[in-house]
């Protein structure tokens, strides 16, 4: 009842402030026409004016009400800039303290209660760093101070504290907008707007948060490398640890730009795409393609026969389509665009300063101004019992392991139904692995929608890979000579054997090793950088699967151009890392392609849209190739051709995602897409004809009767 009535008098105060029109007084215009009446009040009872003034400034500050920019111009108008300052600062930090203590008691319990597992981050944060975080935002205004008074009060920052730091950091601004006040106080004519005087102000007012800015950076850089010596002269300009995607593409920008860059790897040049990635899950893929296609040589006017082939020999091959790929990323090429590369690993001691164990034997330590970050990711591997004694594989080390096999493991277990799992189940049952893939979720590819993911599990199962969700791998053991994994289902336990088990159940960041406990870099599932990819320490940066947010080599390579160019050009201008566009693929058959939101992130966001989806069925160049399976589906926004997101499912779907790729980052609706001509017969053919679809719903029924009847009309 206390909250009720405290929470009713605030609405009464705020309704009665615009009911009498108070708001008219706290305007610019109120303010110029209103002097003349304040200096007299003033002049006759400066004790009240200063008193009233002081209050009233509390109040609205405390009922965040517009108009306290404008009362901070007043006062330096009224009362001079010492005067001025004076007043307003001891006001707005009183008054932003009670909307704070306000905000705490009517909300912070039932914020707390509701979101306090999502906020558990926040409140980490603001009990580390609280203050100094406050201390930005008031210097910096990135919000409404108003909106900081109400969001502050949520959290769990001492009032006390909140209140001096809200003292010292609004002091700077203050002093600003009294002086800017001062000013137009003294404006006798028009004439007076040119004075430098006036003009200094405004030039304050402009510059003033910029300044903050580096004010605000300096004192964090201070604050965060006080416990380290800087060198006066640096080795490098910039040392890349760790050459897969991220790392290549960052020393190749450095190089770019003529700065001395040393890459240092401690194992094989190209990271794990290369090595047991994209590459060589996609030279699987497409001979397990080529083999389905023989079996199924009716399909194509010809006899079907079972292909015969020995394994060895493919997984020959996909070792010489990665060598043949290597001199891409290799150390010739590197040496000759200019990086220094050094195979060893890498420690990074100091905020400058990385320590190689060289695979020579030599030990070398380079100081570089900036250090970027791309040591990867690797296979996540469950806590199973008994999986270690019995053995299993993952995605980077199934290519060496299997290569000596004639033929493809008779009995595959494949534990993970993401994308990684659903490639390698679908390959292997191709070349004639009797393949159970175990999920513990509902529905294999679950960050897909469910129809994507029911047109997953047909064709995997049309390929004879059995697909066991909802079970959970329990433990491992050998049973007369026998492996077999234990599963979990409805309470029953089901027992798989098998000859070979593949853990693809995701992967994980590489963040153990180089040094980061020792400098106090956070890690969580991976770094953690702000919007620029910096860490704790901005000169240090990161890129690729240890960054996240995305595991993709594409991304990892667009990531690698923020941190190459901050890294290297920061402290002039820093890019914010542009996430807004993310495509991504999986390589099953047929494949899944999609790019910003589908169904179920759109619902979850609560972000409203319209569907539209064209069936591939009825495209010429797929009836053509007898792939006449999949879709394309758009989501925009309700009433627009602007595009929110898009899933393609069927052959090259990959490559038909450009497109969309393309117009969603350049802000191209369907329209434009519809009015692109497209080559006949082609699989691209489909992007047209699902912006048709889209013109189709929205077709302007009303005018296009009056036009029947004007045809008819004409007709006579």
């Amino acid at each position: 009842m206390k909250k009720i009535g405290l929470l009713v008098v605030i609405v009464l105060m705020v309704v009665g402030f615009f009911y009498f029109d108070l708001n008219r007084l706290l305007t610019l215009d109120g303010l110029k026409s209103g002097l003349e009446q304040f200096e007299v009040w003033r002049n006759k009872s400066p004790l009240l004016v200063y008193g009233a003034f002081f209050l009233l400034y509390i109040a609205v500050t405390a009922l965040s009400l517009p108009g306290a920019a404008i009362m901070t111009l007043a006062a330096g108008a009224l009362f001079g800039l010492v005067w001025g300052v004076l007043m307003v600062s001891f006001a707005s930090s009183i008054g932003a303290t009670c909307a704070f203590l306000v905000s705490r008691y009517l909300l912070q319990d039932a914020v707390q209660k509701r979101f306090g597992g999502r906020l558990s981050t926040i409140n980490e944060g603001i009990e580390r760093d609280g203050a100094f975080y406050l201390f930005t935002l008031r210097l910096v205004p990135v919000f409404p101070f108003f909106l900081i008074n109400l969001l502050m009060g949520l959290t769990r920052i001492r009032a006390l504290t909140f209140y001096w730091v809200s003292q010292v950091g609004m002091l700077a601004g203050t002093l600003v907008y009294v002086n800017a006040g001062t000013q137009i106080g003294h404006l006798d004519s028009l004439s007076g707007i040119l004075s430098p005087s006036l003009l200094l102000s405004f030039v304050l007012l402009g510059v003033f948060p910029l300044l903050a800015k580096k004010l605000t950076d300096a004192i964090k850089s201070r604050r965060v490398y006080r416990a380290y010596t800087k060198p006066k002269q640096f080795d490098r300009n910039l040392v890349v640890i760790g050459a897969g995607a991220g790392g290549l593409v960052s020393a190749y920008i450095a190089a770019t730009v003529k700065a001395k860059v040393s890459l240092v790897e401690a194992h094989k040049m190209g990271g794990d795409c290369l090595n047991y990635g994209c590459v060589p899950s996609k030279a699987l893929i497409k001979s397990a393609k080529v083999a389905h296609q023989m079996r199924h040589g009716a399909n194509y006017g010809l006899e079907g026969c079972e292909p015969r082939f020995s394994f060895r020999s493919i997984m020959e091959r996909i070792q010489a389509i990665i060598e043949e790929i290597e001199p891409h990323d290799s150390v010739e090429r590197y040496t000759q665009l200019g990086v220094d590369v050094i195979q060893g690993y890498a420690k990074v001691i100091d905020p400058w300063t990385v320590e190689i164990q060289r695979q020579d034997g030599e030990t070398q330590r380079l100081t570089t101004r900036s250090i970027v970050l791309a040591t990867g990711s690797k296979p996540t591997v469950p806590d199973i019992p008994g999986l270690d004694e019995v053995g299993y594989l993952t995605s980077d080390t199934l290519w060496e392991t299997l290569s000596q096999l004639d033929e493809a493991p008779k009995r595959l277990v494949v534990l993970g139904g993401g994308p990684i799992g659903c490639e390698l189940a679908q390959s292997f049952a191709r070349l004639g692995s009797y393949v159970t893939q175990v999920e513990p979720s509902k529905r294999i590819l679950s960050r897909e929608d469910a129809d994507v993911s029911e047109f997953a599990r047909t064709s995997l199962t049309n390929d004879g890979v059995t697909l066991l969700t909802e079970h959970k791998a329990i433990r491992c053991e050998t049973s007369n000579g026998q492996k077999c994994v234990c599963l979990e289902h409805n309470g029953a336990e089901v027992r798989v054997e098998y000859d070979a088990l593949i853990c693809a159940v995701g992967r994980e960041a590489r963040l153990t090793g180089y040094g980061l406990e020792e400098l106090g870099i956070e890690t969580k599932r991976h770094l953690v950088t702000n919007d620029y990819l910096q860490t704790l320490y901005p000169n240090i940066l990161a890129a690729g699967d240890v960054a996240g947010p995305y595991q993709f080599t594409h991304v990892a390579a667009h990531q690698a151009w923020y941190a190459a160019v901050n890294g290297l050009f920061g402290h002039f201008k820093k890019f914010r890392t542009d996430y807004r566009v993310i495509p991504w693929t999986t390589f099953i058959d047929p494949e899944v392609a999609r790019v910003g939101l589908n169904e179920q992130d759109a619902k979850a966001k609560g972000i409203a849209f319209e569907k539209v989806c064209y069936g591939v069925d009825g495209l010429d160049r797929a009836i053509t190739e007898s792939e006449a399976k999949g879709f394309v589906k758009v989501l925009t926004v309700p009433g627009k051709d602007t595009i929110l997101g898009v899933t393609i499912v069927g052959e090259h779907a990959g490559e038909l995602l450009a497109e969309f790729v393309l117009a969603m980052k350049h802000g191209l609706g369907l329209n434009k897409i519809l009015g692109t001509i497209h080559t006949y017969p082609t699989w691209a053919e489909a992007n047209k004809y699902v912006a048709g679809e889209w013109k189709r719903a929205h077709a302007p029924d009303r005018l296009l009767r009056w036009v029947e009847k004007y045809h008819s009309w004409r007709r006579g």
